[in-house]
């Protein structure tokens, strides 16, 4: 069994990624058991590919949030943000 990733496992748990991973493995092992059609699996494989799409989306989401994140009362570290205006 691989080693445990600590860092990018809560994300993971927090999405249900492994119920995901594992209910495609049943999927396809369905299909070639002949219990579901080609059509149903297609299906589910399209919609854990749009649920895999929303993880995508979600982590970089974060990813952009952390990046400009800054201590309570600090200073913004990057650029200001594009197309926003001071108004004085």
């Amino acid at each position: 069994m691989a080693p445990r990733d600590y860092t990018s496992s809560p994300v993971a748990d927090g999405l249900g990624l492994h119920e995901v991973c594992l209910g495609l493995s049943q999927d396809l092992a369905d299909l070639r058991g002949g219990k579901i059609s080609p059509q149903e699996a297609l299906a589910r494989a399209a919609l854990a590919r749009q649920l895999f799409n929303g993880c995508r989306l979600y982590l970089q989401a974060i990813k952009t949030m952390e990046g400009r994140a800054t201590p309570v009362g600090g200073a913004m570290r990057n650029a200001p943000l594009v197309g926003v205006q001071d108004h004085e």
